[in-house]
């Protein structure tokens, strides 16, 4: 855990501040220790108002986030894969830190192509193949 905040991309770190965390009973592994002991970790993060985030990438981010955020803007992230509180605390803040990163990513342009000469020639042939069979396929007169 670095002192500035959860590192995302170069340049990119949420504030330590910015991120809620609560600890609650597991559902995962554990035996009676599930019972017991909090190690469920969740952590809540306010994308909309983040300090983290500025301009386009703000408005990226929220846009692929869209399905994950709550009606508040918060992006939540829970994890119960271990025993420890701990590594649970760890799984969730790379999984936050990868979604964020995701989320960030500028799409490639698309580059326009043309379909070559020759596979317009197949795609036509095709089309004139299939035609003559099912040309075939109509009833036979009886000429007499």
């Amino acid at each position: 855990m670095a002192e500035h905040g959860l590192r995302i991309a170069p340049g990119v770190a949420i504030p330590e501040h910015e991120i809620v965390e609560t600890a609650s009973r597991s559902r995962g592994p554990g035996g009676q220790n599930v019972n017991k002991v909090e190690t469920r970790v969740t952590l809540r993060w306010d994308a909309l108002r983040s300090r983290a985030l500025h301009g386009d990438a703000r408005a990226r981010a929220l846009h692929a986030l869209a399905g994950r955020l709550t009606r508040a803007g918060e992006l939540i992230v829970r994890s119960d894969r271990s025993r420890s509180r701990e590594r649970n605390r760890e799984f969730a803040r790379e999984r936050l830190a990868s979604l964020v990163a995701a989320a960030l990513e500028r799409p490639r342009p698309r580059v326009k192509t043309k379909p070559t000469r020759s596979s317009k020639e197949r795609r036509l042939q095709a089309k004139r193949s299939r035609a003559d069979r099912k040309r075939g396929r109509g009833s036979v007169r009886d000429e007499r």
